[in-house]
């Protein structure tokens, strides 16, 4: 006879664990593709941005981001990317640009804030923080809940 009302053991399910190397197109922590998928985002990026098309260039920038420990190279890679296009924005057309982005894409958009505000000697904080603002506002205080509880970092 158990004395407990609810089955603890169900939450001890290791099919429930979610590997942070995991992304939307497998391991990347052993997906030698990474690395080309990062620099084939760098110039797509840089192309748009060159053409004005800052908005395409924030969404591509955005597009499945490396995630895992053992990338951390190409995070980085990939940080600066996003800044770039972060960083290429007029302040009038940063609403627009997230009022655009779907929920995911915001929650890694907050994500890549929060790491570049985490390098404020590398990355502009005044930028990030009008991104930040505006992202609040479209999505609420909910992608900022969901970036910090979540466990795949970018």
């Amino acid at each position: 006879m158990s004395h407990r009302k609810l089955d603890v053991d169900h939450f001890d399910d290791e099919d429930a664990f979610i590997d942070e190397n995991e992304t939307a197109h497998g391991n990347t922590a052993i997906n030698e593709s990474a690395q080309l998928d990062v620099d084939t985002r760098a110039n797509t990026v840089r192309d748009l941005l060159s053409r004005g098309d800052t908005a395409s260039a924030v969404a591509a920038a955005l597009a499945n981001p490396p995630a895992g420990r053992e990338v951390q190279s190409i995070k980085d890679k990939n940080t600066t990317t996003v800044m770039e296009a972060l960083s290429a924005v007029k302040s009038a057309d940063i609403f627009p640009i997230v009022k655009q982005l779907d929920q995911a894409q915001v929650d890694v958009l907050v994500k890549y804030i929060y790491r570049g505000m985490a390098s404020p000697e590398t990355f502009n904080s005044a930028v990030l923080l009008a991104w930040h603002e505006k992202a609040t506002e479209v999505s609420g205080l909910g992608s900022i809940v969901r970036v910090m509880t979540d466990r795949r970092t970018v």
